[in-house]
């Protein structure tokens, strides 16, 4: 018995046959270029359901673009990462792009990796979520493809960027403990290994929003900073370090969620209560925090608005190369939950 023959590809020609219209009808519908009429579209469309049509990545590359657009993400345990990426898709679904995403494991070498690696495939933009690598790095990436940096402080005339103000969200976290009458308050920050790139952390800006809010309350001699890592490990190690000093924090400001649930976990294991012990307080507002049993008072720092806003510049910067670079700061709310209550007596 002889192998059936491979089904034939179905191909624009079929589409603009099929819709009976002309390819380059279909083109335009398909790059949603300008002269497709709405008639057009849904005619083009509804073929191309039909018929079950895909372009071929290899064809469109080869025409300059391939319609994906490349998303790494650092720590894919962190659950904030994927509110920031469905930001992204979502703003993204009514178009013909496609999110691919890519690893960057925390580390300069892995992003490296990711990153040339979505160039040589000619995506044709990239999303960069929180990375690590040096300034240098990341205008060389963007010189080669439209890319758009998520979470670093700072700009730069080749790439957009997308933040959160870390400093007031900090500060919102030690004025509603200070509030509540807490003085000591301990805050866990990620320790930064590279001091070039300090002032554009995310990490090192709760940090000093932490410090500089501490003493605007009056409270700068309370001031404890433990560092470890923006991890639920580094929540725990920090969290254990000051429940070991002598004179003990009343709260702890986890510079993320991931880090609070290691500080949760640690003062259970001290047959300690919250927050009738000690209160804690996260960053980010993740599903974690809202989850009922855990209920974080947390900074929301929109991770959603923050994918959407990364999104709409990506395609704007593919639109233009050579606009000028635009940077995005947005404001963060505090979300008062139980985790957090006046001090012990």
């Amino acid at each position: 018995m002889e192998p059936s023959a491979r089904p034939r590809r179905i191909t624009i020609v079929d589409v603009a046959k099929h819709a009976g219209v002309s390819t380059t009808a279909v083109s335009k519908v398909l790059r949603n270029a300008y002269g497709a009429s709405p008639e057009m579209q849904t005619k083009v469309r509804r073929a191309i359901d039909e018929l079950g049509y895909r372009p071929h990545a290899g064809a469109r590359g080869l025409r300059g673009q391939t319609y994906t657009i490349g998303v790494m993400l650092p720590d894919i345990r962190n659950p904030f990462f994927p509110e920031v990426l469905d930001g992204i898709t979502q703003s993204l679904e009514d178009t013909e792009y496609q999110v691919l995403l890519g690893p960057g494991c925390n580390g300069e070498k892995a992003e490296a990796k990711v990153t040339e690696a979505m160039i040589d495939r000619g995506m044709d933009g990239l999303v960069l979520v929180a990375p690590v690598s040096s300034r240098t790095h990341l205008e060389h990436v963007a010189s080669a493809v439209p890319t758009v940096v998520v979470g670093r402080h700072g700009s730069s005339p080749v790439y957009d960027t997308v933040v959160d103000d870390d400093v007031e969200g900090a500060s919102l976290v030690v004025g509603h403990l200070a509030a509540l009458g807490h003085r000591r308050i301990a805050h866990i920050e990620h320790l930064e290994t590279d001091p070039t790139r300090l002032s554009e952390m995310p990490n090192a800006r709760r940090a000093d929003g932490y410090r500089q809010a501490m003493r605007a309350h009056g409270l700068e001699e309370w001031i404890e900073v433990v560092s470890t890592s923006y991890t639920q490990e580094g929540g725990y190690q920090g969290a254990k370090e000051l429940l070991d000093r002598p004179q003990r924090a009343t709260a702890v400001f986890a510079g993320a969620d991931v880090v609070a649930m290691g500080v949760l976990e640690a003062v259970t294991e001290a047959g300690l209560a919250v927050p009738a012990d000690i209160s804690v307080a996260g960053y980010d507002n993740t599903t974690f925090a809202a989850f009922g049993p855990v209920s974080l008072t947390s900074v929301d720092q929109a991770g959603n608005e923050i994918g959407r806003n990364a999104a709409r510049l990506v395609l704007e910067r593919i639109a233009d190369r050579h606009r000028r670079s635009v940077q995005v700061s947005l404001s963060p709310t505090l979300v008062r939950r139980r985790t957090t209550a006046r001090p012990p007596e």
